[in-house]
């Protein structure tokens, strides 16, 4: 057996393997070069009986033979169950209407963080992000809340260590961008936050958008602006809304900010507790330990803060009365908007 004598064999059997018009026929001719009485297969057999040099050129040659038909027989097989097909396929109805694909949308609280976002956008605000895995010092030392400040309580932390942790809110932000910017600053800082709470009004990871404008002559009167600009645009713009005094160790004066009851039109209902006003957000003026911190003087600077869950605005605008609808995946839920 010479390499010329294979080469003329692979070369039949492609040509047979071209003329091929079935499977049944591929199959046959599989067998007649590549099964274990074909002649390739013969001559991989015979191998032994030819001299080194001869043998190892002839073994080289018949083995790339092997590949090339296996290669032309799947090729040859798959085009003709392709033929198959379209010669089964019956010719398109082009004026039939075409099939509506499903649509993905938005999750309510990705839409109501976006509202959010956007109506702060157009106030002047701009958007700052942060880690979510945070140290003491921002999220509680800066804010003016020591390690043996009793506040500490009212926000039940995840912590990894002592100086590490889950942030509680995205207050940070406002101390790592007042860190390294000077006034004025006009930012929000929108974010998943961690508190070691779950019920129908709590979750342990929640979103929040807080906010801070810096700068010199800021007033309450600016607060009170903003923030009422806020819930009209959120909510409507016949909306009663009132500012109630409160504390919060980073502000000072600090206030809760109320809106008529969106279930009972401020009539009084289960929902507001019979009060006919809804809790939507905190605020305040900065407190001039948390400008202490990051190298603002109190004297010359003055600002305020607020504080807002989107899954309390959401709760309040879409009517749900738990919050764990929001993360069960029920696309019965979910369809609605």
């Amino acid at each position: 057996m010479t390499i010329n004598q294979v080469k003329s064999l692979e070369s039949l059997a492609l040509q047979n393997i071209r003329h091929a018009r079935t499977p049944e026929e591929l199959e046959l001719l599989r067998v007649k070069h590549l099964g274990r009485k074909g002649d390739l297969t013969a001559v991989l057999r015979s191998l032994g009986k030819l001299d080194p040099e001869v043998r190892r050129h002839v073994g080289q040659e018949a083995n790339r033979a092997k590949e090339a038909l296996e290669a032309a027989l799947d090729e040859a097989l798959g085009a003709l169950k392709a033929a198959a097909r379209l010669a089964g396929t019956p010719a398109a109805d082009v004026t039939l209407p075409g099939r509506r694909l499903p649509r993905g949308r938005l999750h309510p609280l990705n839409r109501i963080m976006a509202e959010v976002c956007d109506i702060f956008l157009h106030l002047g605000f701009e958007t700052v992000e942060g880690p979510e895995v945070e140290l003491d010092w921002y999220n509680f030392e800066a804010l003016n809340l020591p390690p043996d400040h009793p506040a500490r309580d009212m926000q039940d932390t995840f912590y990894f260590n002592d100086k590490v942790l889950l942030r509680t809110h995205t207050s940070p932000m406002q101390i790592r961008t007042m860190e390294v910017r000077q006034p004025p600053v006009r930012i929000i800082a929108p974010g998943k936050v961690y508190r070691r709470d779950s019920d129908i009004t709590h979750s342990p990871m929640f979103h929040q958008v807080e906010g801070l404008l810096v700068d010199k002559g800021v007033t309450f009167a600016d607060l009170k602006g903003v923030l009422t600009a806020f819930v009209h645009q959120m909510f409507g713009p016949e909306l009663g809304v009132r500012f109630r005094p409160s504390y919060f160790p980073f502000t000072e004066p600090s206030a809760e900010v109320d809106i008529e009851c969106v279930m009972c039109g401020g009539r009084g209902c289960r929902v507001c507790k019979a009060t006919g006003w809804l809790e939507v957000l905190g605020s305040g003026m900065v407190h001039p330990a948390v400008f202490e911190a990051v190298g603002y003087d109190p004297e010359t600077y003055t600002g305020f803060a607020f504080g807002l869950g989107i899954e309390r605005i959401a709760m309040l605008k879409y009517g749900v009365d738990d919050i764990r609808l929001f993360f069960d995946n029920d696309l019965r839920f979910l369809r609605q908007f």
